[in-house]
């Protein structure tokens, strides 16, 4: 890593892109943001703004040489924007599946293809893909957001091992929990079935779509600053770096617990390790 970096943010008009912006600023570096607005709620001589519409390859790829244009390259994109979606199966229409995998998904493809050929020409790079314990497992009623999460992981994998050559460092950052309004106002909610409401209360607490939540609540658990520490720490590692990197609270407990859950599964089919049978 370099000592001034260039840093290209999604999503940072508030919560986790937020709060990575003001620590990479507050750390002396350069931040080109982006949101769908082309604003950010603070200024500052090193932070540019740029407008981005996540859904579309063009405006990903025109960030990313917009950003390269901006100093001396793209050091560290943070692919933080994205949105939960809410409903089973069965409730969620196909432009609703479209869209969450479009921004969620393709979006973090596209900025990623997008900065590699720079970051490969200067020998050096690091590319973070907010992820999400939801990554690890599933749970009725977010199964769509469970697919782009896991789909991203899926990609980024074999990203970390194709790069990794030129110097280019990939992270998976797995999050539990999250004091922001990502579960509250930040949320996506299809039209429910009458036929779900029994699993719907048993699961998510209440039959009620959207579900209820007061202005300006958030959804509770680690601070986003938290996080964004958690970040700026891993990647000032000189070590060896695991993949993935777990953060918040919660996250372990349930990281630990989904694949528990997959090993028994497994477990109970011959040929796997711990069969019974």
């Amino acid at each position: 890593m370099t000592t001034s970096r260039t840093w290209l943010i999604t999503g940072a008009s508030g919560g986790l892109g937020l709060a990575l912006v003001r620590r990479a600023l507050a750390g002396g570096d350069r931040v080109v943001a982006t949101s769908r607005s082309g604003s950010l709620p603070l200024t500052d001589p090193h932070l540019s703004v740029l407008t981005l519409d996540p859904a579309d390859p063009g405006s990903c790829r025109r960030v990313v040489a917009e950003a390269e244009g901006l100093g001396e390259g793209v050091d560290v994109l943070v692919n933080n924007a994205g949105y939960g979606l809410v409903g089973a199966i069965e409730e969620v229409d196909e432009a609703e599946a479209r869209a969450i995998l479009d921004v969620d998904l393709l979006a973090p493809l596209w900025l990623s293809r997008a900065v590699v050929p720079g970051m490969r020409e200067r020998g050096r790079g690091e590319i973070v893909q907010i992820s999400s314990v939801g990554a690890v497992g599933s749970m009725p009623f977010l199964g769509l957001y469970n697919a782009a999460k896991w789909g991203l992981e899926g990609f980024s994998g074999a990203l970390a091992a194709e790069v990794a050559p030129w110097g280019i460092g990939v992270t998976i950052a797995e999050i539990g929990a999250m004091d922001t309004a990502w579960a509250t106002a930040g949320m996506a909610f299809s039209a429910p079935r009458p036929e779900y409401d029994e699993l719907r209360a048993q699961t998510l607490g209440t039959t009620e779509v959207p579900w209820p939540s007061e202005p300006g609540a958030t959804g509770g658990g680690t601070s986003p600053e938290a996080i964004a520490e958690g970040i700026l720490a891993h990647l000032g590692r000189v070590d060896q770096r695991p993949l993935r990197l777990v953060l918040g609270d919660d996250a372990p407990g349930q990281i630990e617990a989904a694949l528990e859950q997959r090993r028994q599964d497994y477990a109970r089919q011959s040929g796997f390790r711990g069969d019974a049978g």
